[in-house]
């Protein structure tokens, strides 16, 4: 396994880089460049082209690299696949919004939460990401934003006006985040530390691991925190969320509040609309009914929250149907007249799937 130049401290790339007989400061030439995301040597243009051959026969540049590439019709959104050394896949999506250009980060190989719904927790977890790992995902997508015209300009740590920098992160692609509080800690402090973006611009889902938000309670930052919560009953959850027969809703709701009162930030409430095929083919609603509606309008009337409904993408593993339009729009009526303020979220790169895990999948299949 080749070394890979982009975790090696300071310290380390420069004795590297003097044991291949190279002045020191090349060493801070390929560090400007790997923090700009550059994935090989060919790029890095201020280095003599035979130095830029031996590194890249001899070393790695980045610890992830593109296996597979996916450009929404629109344009707006672009998927990765993403290999790391020792051959495990994980996914991110750039988005590209009216807002700023959001990178949605994997913080695990795989998934072991086992939500019934979800394709990223079929192949089960292989390991936590290092931290590295996670901030290089956002490197490839800045690498993808700024295009040859300007790569070879660094990174503003307050981003580029011309809206080539990253500016907003979620970190919702595949892994519970809390089952790597430590790395995934890490990484936001250096996101913010290095590149600039702020703690209002990054969000954190999590299925509700309550020691794990506890964890960021003490942390002290106040970022935006996403509970994928997806029932509005304990026994409807049970049902699809493995994780909720240990931590109840009542228990992670009571420690999201905390988070959220000690930031005055607004919770976040992420619901995946379910609905099954019955015996004639017919969708009949499991979590979209009046009824849920109801209830989750019950449980989270008087909060500082937004509830952003998500019609379930499709995965073919998995018996759940998509509700019709009418059925999504009803649920979310049925909440604003209760005062929930609720939102659907628009589809980003369905041609593409970019729901988490999909990519993935298809890549262990063989597709």
């Amino acid at each position: 396994m080749k070394p890979i130049l982009f975790n090696m401290t300071d310290g380390e790339l420069e004795q590297f880089i003097t044991g291949m007989s190279q002045p020191k400061f090349r060493a801070r030439q390929i560090r400007d460049w790997l923090q700009r995301g550059a994935p090989t040597a060919a790029v890095m243009k201020n280095l003599p082209e035979t130095l830029r051959r031996d590194l890249d026969a001899v070393a790695q540049m980045q610890p992830v690299r593109i296996v597979k590439k996916l450009e929404s019709a629109d344009g707006e959104t672009t998927k990765f696949l993403l290999e790391l050394a020792d051959g495990e896949q994980i996914e991110c999506v750039l988005m590209r919004t009216t807002y700023g250009n959001s990178v949605c980060v994997s913080s695990q190989a795989g998934c072991a939460m086992g939500c019934r719904f979800c394709a990223s927790t079929l192949l089960g977890l292989k390991r936590n990401l290092t931290t590295d790992e996670i901030f290089a995902q956002i490197l490839v997508a800045q690498w993808e934003l700024r295009g040859d015209a300007m790569r070879d300009r660094p990174v503003r740590p307050n981003g580029d006006p011309n809206n080539n920098d990253v500016s907003h992160i979620v970190i919702m692609g595949t892994g519970e985040p809390l089952q790597n509080t430590e790395n995934v800690i890490g990484f936001m402090e250096r996101a913010n530390r290095e590149m600039g973006i702020g703690w209002r611009r990054i969000t954190l889902s999590t299925c509700g691991v309550v020691p794990g938000i506890n964890d960021l309670i003490k942390w002290g930052r106040p970022i935006n925190l996403a509970i994928s919560l997806h029932a509005p009953t304990d026994e409807l959850r049970d049902q699809i969320m493995p994780i909720n027969h240990k931590y109840k809703i009542a228990d992670v709701m009571a420690a999201a509040d905390a988070f959220t009162a000690l930031h005055n930030r607004q919770l976040m409430i992420e619901y995946i609309l379910l609905g099954r095929r019955d015996q004639d083919g017919e969708t009949v609603l499991f979590n979209a009914t009046q009824q849920h509606a109801e209830k989750l309008a019950q449980l989270l009337t008087g909060k500082n929250c937004m509830v952003n409904l998500i019609p379930w993408n499709a995965v073919d593993e998995r018996d759940f149907a998509s509700p019709s339009g009418n059925a999504v729009h009803r649920f979310q009526d049925t909440l604003i007249k209760s005062g929930v303020h609720t939102r659907i979220r628009r589809e980003r790169g369905t041609d593409i799937g970019s729901a988490c895990g999909q990519l993935r999948l298809n890549s262990a299949r063989g597709k």
